[in-house]
This record gives C-alpha cells, structure tokens and sequence, in this order.
C-alpha cells in the first residue's frame, strides 16, 4: 500500500481549509436578520423599566 507524500498531505490541508472558510463565510453572509417593525420598535420604547422602590 504506497504512502502519501508529505506535499500531497499540505495541498489537502490546504484545499479543504479553503472550502472550510469558503462554507463558513458564505452562510455567515447569506443570512439576513429580519428588521424590527417601526411599532415592535416604538412599543419597546415605551414600556422602559421604572423601578418602583
């Protein structure tokens, strides 16, 4: 059974590092979080927390 160089061993490193942070990168950027609405916004405003001591 022929052993694999060492070079063979670094270009696969290489090449599935690369598609590693390419997966990665790609769903870190394709995800849109989803814009809060102008009344959930003015509603969170409003209901500020005072503490009644």
């Amino acid at each position: 059974m022929p052993q694999m160089a060492p070079i063979s061993w670094l270009i696969l490193f290489i090449v599935f590092s690369l598609t590693f942070m390419l997966f990665c990168s790609f769903n870190y950027f394709s995800y849109m979080p989803s814009l809060p609405k102008s009344s959930e916004l003015k509603s969170s405003q409003l209901n500020s927390m005072n503490w009644k001591w």
